[in-house]
């Protein structure tokens, strides 16, 4: 992989000596830097158990000695996970040290336990009145982490195997599986909990630093290996966190309504996902497929409001309001996917525009009375399928699950459908055709790809599983109107495959998941949410253009320059079509 460098000549001579800034660093392979290490995991744990702040209203309570709250614990795992790192570049572990980049793990440990201080030490002071009101504590575990970070500068890398050749027995991998599915199990429940703006904040510090760390080190590369050899556990385990989650949360509504509302615009984005991530057709105004499934359940509905007297089961209501989005997805996709690129999104944008607007007419004055125009459909009732009634609590093994957990369950259940079909469709003959369809358009239609009719499919494939998610949107948000299903909306769920990774399931998911769940967590910032979202939207352009989990496609795709990348994968295809053989 590339190492930043820079020039030791004043020209441009091309045989300019480059050293990587690296080994410019004053003391780099010295041998203090490990025991420097030491000296600051143990300086930053001890520091987490003295108090940071002189008033107990910050973060939490920090102002308690021997007593650590969720913020200095962060700290305390963060050095924990350093430890582990020296002891496998020198020590007990150093047998894992030939398989991973323990230097490279600590300086991004040490780098981020340093920026994690500097941010919790600024909060408390801006909170408190002054840095006068820091404890003892703060600087000392600051301290701590600047020598760690010294320490991780300062060592040098002894890796000599690469993490992607790893020789694991199945239990093992298996066991790494479940662990780390019990951690995003707890981590996921934890960050839910967490209140306060400003510990939710640096608890992201803390785990973007430790994921940060294991991908520099090479962990990642191994576990994403294991997780294609064990995909049918990763799976089951994935769902078995999900379907534990509401367990988790103590009967808060609170929680479960935003866990409800990530599903659902995780499940709309899978369907978005088939049309740009596989397709590669720009659609801008995709919204309008999931509020066309809304407006279909609420219609259906049992609510005074509703303008139709028809009140089928609510499975046929789902498939009435999925295929009727199917159907103006074919309506749509027929005279405009004649054209692509630009042209395509501004079609698509208008047509997001013309649904809203078209709603808003439906009021008995400017058209037919359908959907009560800007006011909308109010008061749908709560489902019931048979003799559950969602709107009602329900105690399970002692814990109550309320009425967000009950749509909770279902939304995963549909979700659950919605990424069966994306995963079939996407390793099919069909899904190898949008690919074909995406990379190169006119080359796929001259090898005899039917161009068309798999982007009409793609349109429309899409719009219906965007339409099952909405019938179910619309009770859970107990009305529907208009102004829901603006094209911000259409911009969020774009933004989410952009930045989860185009044409996978898990990236998708974990960019809904941010964007969902941030903005809910970070309302002290909220004039500024746009901003921090459009920078980290260039940063990740910038640095990882393919998404938080790509395939090996698409990091191919925007890496070509990469050829230890490519020769990597390469050789990772042929050992596992050995394997198979």
């Amino acid at each position: 992989m590339s190492t930043s460098t820079t020039d030791l000549t004043h020209g441009h001579d091309d045989d300019a000596v480059k050293v990587p800034l690296l080994e410019r660093i004053p003391g780099r392979g010295s041998a203090a830097a490990w025991p420097l290490g030491l000296a600051g995991v143990l300086i930053l744990v001890g520091g987490t158990f003295l108090s940071w702040s002189y008033t107990s209203d910050v973060l939490g309570d920090l102002s308690v000695d021997f007593y650590p709250n969720g913020v200095q614990i962060c700290m305390i795992a963060l050095g924990v996970a350093a430890l582990l790192f020296l002891l496998a570049h020198r020590g007990p572990l150093h047998r894992f040290g030939e398989w991973l980049d323990t230097a490279a793990a600590v300086r991004v440990l040490g780098l981020g336990a340093v920026a994690y201080m500097v941010i919790t030490l600024g909060i408390i002071a801006y909170q408190s009145g002054g840095l006068v009101n820091i404890n003892p504590g703060g600087w000392i575990s600051l301290l701590g982490a600047l020598l760690l970070a010294a320490s991780g500068l300062m060592l040098v890398s002894r890796q000599h195997r690469d993490p992607l050749f790893a020789k694991t027995s199945s239990w093992l991998e298996i066991s790494t599986i479940v662990v780390l599915m019990a951690l995003v199990l707890f981590g996921a429940a934890y960050a839910l909990d967490i209140g306060d703006g400003g510990s939710f904040l640096l608890f992201l510090l803390f785990v973007s630093a430790v994921a940060l760390a294991l991908t520099r080190a090479g962990a990642f590369t191994w576990v994403g290996l294991i997780a294609q050899k064990n995909r049918p556990v990763l799976m089951l385990g994935a769902f078995a966190v999900a379907f534990l989650f509401p367990f988790t949360q103590g009967g808060s509504d609170e929680n479960m309504s935003i866990a409800t509302q990530v599903l659902i615009f995780a499940a709309t984005a899978l369907g978005l996902n088939i049309v740009v991530g596989l397709a590669g057709l720009l659609d801008l105004g995709y919204i309008a497929f999931l509020g066309a499934g809304a407006y279909v359940g609420a219609v259906l509905s049992a609510s005074a409001f509703a303008t139709i007297d028809w009140k089928p089961p609510f499975i046929v209501v789902v498939l009435v309001g999925a295929l009727f989005s199917a159907m103006l997805g074919l309506i749509i996709g027929s005279p405009t996917l004649r054209v692509s690129g630009d042209y395509l999104a501004i079609v698509t944008l208008a047509f997001g525009e013309i649904f809203r607007f078209t709603m808003g007419n439906l009021d008995g004055s400017n058209g037919p009375d359908i959907t009560n125009g800007p006011n909308g459909i109010p008061a749908i009732p709560d489902l019931a399928i048979g003799s559950f009634d969602f709107g009602q609590p329900h105690t399970i093994a002692g814990i109550t699950l309320g009425r967000f957990a009950n749509y909770y369950f279902l939304l995963l259940l549909i979700a659950a459908i919605i990424i069966l079909v994306f995963t079939r469709l996407n390793n099919s003959r069909i899904g190898r055709g949008w690919v074909a369809i995406r990379e190169d358009e006119k080359a796929a239609e001259a090898m005899g790809v039917n161009v068309f009719g798999l982007k009409l499919f793609a349109f429309a494939g899409g719009a219906f599983l965007a339409g099952m998610a909405g019938t179910v949107k619309a009770h859970h948000d107990v009305s529907v109107t208009p102004d829901q299903y603006i094209f911000l909306e259409s911009a969020f769920l774009l933004a989410a495959i952009v930045l989860g990774g185009m044409g996978t399931v898990a990236g998708v998911i974990v960019g809904a998941t941010i964007l969902k769940l941030l903005p809910e967590k970070l309302r002290f910032i909220a004039d500024y949410r746009l901003l921090i979202f459009g920078l980290v939207l260039v940063l990740m352009m910038r640095f990882r253009p393919e998404g938080l989990i790509a395939s090996h496609r698409r990091k191919l795709e925007f890496h070509e320059d990469d050829e230890e990348l490519a020769q990597r994968i390469e050789a990772v295809h042929l050992e596992e079509t050995e394997v198979k053989a």
